[in-house]
């Protein structure tokens, strides 16, 4: 009896070696890079302590590899002898420099501002500045992005963790809040990388590059959305749907109304089908619009403390009260209506009241602490980073949609928050991946 024989087509040998050329390229270029991986690696380490609000940080070991990232660069820049940044570089990334140091010298107390003029240099100047030097071309831009989504997948698995096994941050009573490693104390953390993952994985699934790459993109979206909803932070949802939203416009329209509808039947199946925390996730979303009509604690202080940092502007309108100042002037400023602070409790940390030192709007904060002139400064550099971005879409558009997209997020997370936490380290990178799009010497594809 004759048996058939399978065929098994013979791999090419230059398909092989190509494959394995690219494995090695890009474990050479992780090399390169691990200053800046480190650091983003390192977000993975469980912080102690509170996220502390405004200009405040929490020291964490990040933090200290984002000193040593910039020590590197700093080495390799004596080294190479050669000029590092170009003269629209060292303008964009150098302004808000100018309004840092004007508000920490015309400050009631320059000595309790100093903390504030290094945490801002540190995650506006000095890093951005490092992580855009250490990025040689696109594949470098594509590891840091793609180092943000590895980050963003391990974060979330954790949040997920969380909230199916009860051992997340408290939320209405529940310990079902996902969080990740960052702890009660900084619920907003999981939530920022887990979109900054997003965000990354719908520039690059948009784009123009590789099939592999665009489907494991995909992959990694649907993997991404579920801990975002499950960290029931308000303020990352909408700057993640605006800044999705924004990539899909820019990608053009067609294509935007089918990976809506996508996005849509895949929250539909998530939360609606198979019932992921949905009454709560709707409660939440409902919430959002409730600023006027019974608004919960946490918004009444949010509006409340606006309403302080807008006072302390009227008071010193050019270069505010100083770094660092908010929590000092807050209560003088701030109406009966302010809490004496926020309840955190679960992810196994103990029940806590965390003061409220900043008004959760970047904006009002740099105009309350900075003035007029030190929101000028660092807002334009932020506008300049998103312009460059933009325009430079046709000679890239995976780079471009990428960059674009964390810049959007950003500038409109900022609306709902301010710098402070573990995971502010995280902005610092980001920024200098977008600048390096936006303001580096970038050949067309």
């Amino acid at each position: 009896m004759a048996t058939a024989v399978t065929h098994v087509p013979a791999v090419d040998p230059e398909v092989r070696d190509r494959s394995r050329e690219d494995v090695r390229d890009w474990v050479r270029r992780a090399g390169a890079l691990s200053p800046v991986l480190a650091v983003i690696a390192l977000l993975l380490v469980p912080g102690g302590g509170g996220a502390q609000g405004g200009t405040g940080g929490t020291g964490t070991i990040a933090d200290a590899a984002s000193g040593l990232l910039v020590l590197i660069c700093l080495v390799r820049v004596l080294r190479g002898g050669a000029r590092p940044l170009t003269r629209a570089a060292a303008v964009v990334l150098g302004l808000p420099v100018l309004g840092i140091c004007l508000a920490a010298i015309t400050s009631n107390d320059p000595a309790a501002s100093l903390p504030g003029v290094a945490r801002y240099l540190q995650i506006f100047v000095l890093v951005p500045a490092a992580v855009l030097l250490m990025i040689r071309d696109r594949r470098d831009f594509a590891v840091v992005a793609w180092g943000l989504v590895g980050l963003g997948l391990l974060q979330g698995a954790v949040g997920v963790f969380q909230y199916l096994t009860g051992t997340g941050a408290s939320y209405m009573g529940e310990d079902i809040r996902a969080v990740g490693t960052f702890g009660p104390t900084d619920v907003m953390g999981m939530a920022t990388v887990v979109s900054y993952g997003l965000v990354v994985v719908t520039g690059i699934a948009l784009g123009s590059g590789p099939g592999r790459a665009r489907t494991a993109a995909l992959v990694c979206a649907g993997l991404l959305f579920l801990p975002l909803v499950l960290s029931f932070s308000r303020g990352a949802w909408i700057a993640t749907v605006l800044a999705c939203g924004i990539q899909l416009l820019l990608s053009g329209p067609r294509r935007a109304a089918r990976v809506a509808l996508a996005a849509g039947a895949l929250a539909v199946v998530l939360v609606g089908g198979l019932g992921i925390g949905s009454a709560m996730v709707k409660e939440r979303v409902a919430s959002i619009t409730q600023v006027a009509a019974a608004p919960d604690q946490s918004v009444t202080d949010r509006y409340t403390m606006w309403a302080a940092a807008g006072r302390m502007w009227s008071t010193e309108p050019v270069t505010g009260v100083g770094l660092k100042g908010f929590p000092a002037y807050r209560d003088s400023n701030a109406s009966l209506a302010l809490s004496s602070g926020s309840d955190t409790a679960g992810a196994g940390a103990a029940f806590q009241r965390q003061p409220l030192l900043s008004p959760h709007n970047m904006y009002l904060l740099v105009l309350s602490e900075q003035g007029l002139l030190g929101l000028l400064a660092l807002a334009g550099s932020w506008v300049a980073l998103l312009v460059g971005a933009l325009r430079r879409r046709r000679i890239g558009a995976d780079c471009a949609l990428v960059a674009t997209g964390l810049l959007a997020w950003q500038l409109i997370d900022f609306f709902y928050a301010d710098i402070g936490g573990p995971s502010t380290v995280l902005m610092s990178v980001v920024l200098g991946l977008a600048a390096w799009w936006s303001l580096a010497e970038v050949r067309r594809a």
